[in-house]
């Protein structure tokens, strides 16, 4: 079985995110949406609320789970037997820190390769931190997230922002 895992925090995701998901479902028998747990970012979602909203947005595709990871991806990747790593690149910026992770993967796992995906013209410039901003000052994310967590996310992050 060729199985792949698009790692990222998703905090929380974006379309961008979806797409990349999406075409990599195409790509490989089976893929794994890995929610990084890192303890050193003080995300806007739990780690369960990113893995609900990733599991309502991807439902429709069957070759796609969710998970949850808190260690490295290479160990990860050895864990659920998978041998290719999927990316999204929205810009050259982001090539040179995700080939440096994708070297440093490689070495942790000699197994593992990356496959990096360009983003469509249409989220090149989409992030989870705009999205955040955006829904904290009360802005329309529609455009950004899938419809089915858009309302969840901007009811959660505008919340935050009376505190």
């Amino acid at each position: 079985m060729n199985i792949a895992i698009c790692p990222g925090s998703f905090d929380p995701i974006t379309l961008g995110h979806l797409d990349i998901i999406q075409r990599a479902s195409l790509m490989f028998d089976k893929v794994y949406v890995a929610v990084l747990v890192n303890p050193s970012k003080n995300p806007s979602f739990t780690a369960k609320e990113r893995m609900d909203m990733i599991k309502k947005a991807v439902s429709g595709i069957p070759n796609v789970e969710v998970e949850c990871f808190d260690g490295l991806l290479a160990d990860y990747a050895r864990l659920r037997c998978a041998h290719t790593i999927v990316k999204g690149l929205r810009a050259v910026t982001d090539f040179e820190y995700e080939f440096q992770l994708a070297l440093i993967n490689r070495k942790l796992n000699p197994e593992i390769d990356t496959v990096f995906l360009t983003s469509g013209a249409q989220h090149m410039y989409l992030s989870s931190s705009f999205v955040k901003s955006i829904a904290q000052f009360g802005g329309d994310i529609s455009d950004f997230v899938p419809e089915c967590i858009c309302r969840e996310i901007s009811e959660r992050l505008s919340r935050r922002d009376e505190k």
